[in-house]
């Protein structure tokens, strides 16, 4: 991997079956990251998490509509998702800033170039910024596809060359990926089309699926930034895409 990073790790990287946040996953995406630093590499965090956060904070005791569950339960988590970030990076004297975002911030202009401005002086002041989508007031047609399309277009702004997502699964296959006879794609070249290979099915905790990845790591890597698709459950994930890639499962969209 080259030496500035946007690593996007997913609601289902991040929550146990039950929905809940699991925090020993959190706490060792947090120990790579720092290994990460460790050895010289730039990181730039994209993490989903809030809402998954907030809804194990509050009981509702009335009906919600999508919306306000989104908004509602998006501004109670993301407090506590920072915090926990906060808290855990703090142990490797990590600083960490927030970033919440909204899809017109990407549209040339002021707003981008103070978006780009601004982790621009994080990264130079060895401050980590940590990514979301503004949830409480992005909603319906404002919104990102997810914040696989949210990393892609922080990876470009920020002259990235590496963007890695972060699913449950080591990448995309040529079927199912509980088929056995299914075989992973390490490698994609540009121009390839593996739309036949892609499920349509979204992901239980999250917005996105393997189509949104798909669409994100094409238009990506033709901006000339190399994508990884990789599992964010295997163990020190990240230490062993950069150490030994050869060796560990994924697919790489080659710029």
């Amino acid at each position: 991997m080259e030496k500035r990073i946007v690593v996007k790790v997913g609601s289902n990287a991040l929550t146990r079956p039950d929905g809940r946040l699991d925090m020993t996953r959190m706490s060792a995406l947090v120990d790579q990251i720092a290994w990460l630093r460790q050895h010289d590499y730039e990181v730039i965090l994209v993490s989903s998490g809030a809402v998954a956060c907030g809804r194990r904070e509050l009981k509702v005791e009335h009906e919600l509509d999508s919306v306000e569950q989104r908004q509602l339960f998006s501004a109670l988590g993301q407090a506590k998702l920072i915090g926990l970030y906060y808290d855990l990076f703090r142990e490797y004297h990590i600083h960490v800033g927030q970033v919440l975002t909204m899809k017109e911030n990407f549209r040339p202009g002021e707003q981008y170039r103070n978006q780009q401005a601004c982790m621009r002086v994080m990264l130079e002041n060895g401050v980590l910024p940590i990514v979301n989508e503004n949830d409480t007031v992005s909603v319906t047609e404002l919104m990102f596809t997810d914040n696989d399309e949210l990393s892609g277009l922080i990876a470009q702004m920020m002259d990235a060359q590496t963007l890695v997502l972060l699913s449950n699964i080591d990448g995309i296959f040529t079927g199912h990926p509980d088929d056995p006879a299914s075989r992973l794609i390490d490698k994609v070249t540009p121009g390839t089309d593996l739309s036949q290979y892609i499920q349509t099915e979204r992901s239980s905790a999250g917005r996105g699926g393997m189509q949104s990845k798909y669409a994100t790591a094409s238009l990506v890597q033709k901006a000339g930034i190399r994508v990884i698709i990789a599992n964010g459950k295997r163990d020190d994930i990240l230490i062993n895409l950069a150490e030994r890639p050869a060796e560990t499962p994924h697919t790489e969209f080659q710029p």
